[in-house]
């Protein structure tokens, strides 16, 4: 989830969006490992927000079959609050990014054309 957020932060960081879709026809298939590698790698922003997505919500099941198997009790305690605390971090950090689009997307709608 977190390095989702940096392939975000990195594709923002060094070009403007339509540098990033001229891109894309030319994309490699590496992991970036910088700001450069994130945009050359064809990551648009809707891939990565779709992955991010696809991330948490993984994480979200993860934590829930990991309570059921700790009410079973084939799973430690530490486990389930472990696998709980990451499921609300992931929680916490879908929900800032969720304010800052809609935020964004109102101060775009109340601009003059």
């Amino acid at each position: 989830m977190i390095t989702s957020v940096q392939n975000v932060s990195n594709l923002s960081m060094t070009r403007a969006l339509g540098a990033i879709d001229s891109e894309n026809s030319a994309s490699s298939t590496t992991a970036p490992s910088s700001a450069a590698a994130g945009a050359s790698n064809g990551l648009s922003f809707a891939s990565v927000m779709g992955n991010m997505a696809t991330q948490a919500v993984s994480s979200l099941k993860g934590a829930e079959n990991m309570s059921f198997a700790g009410i079973k009790g084939t799973a430690s305690t530490r486990e389930v609050v472990d696998s709980m605390l990451q499921a609300e971090q992931t929680l916490q950090t879908a929900i800032a990014i969720r304010d800052k689009v809609v935020s964004a997307f109102l101060e775009v709608t109340k601009m003059q054309m």
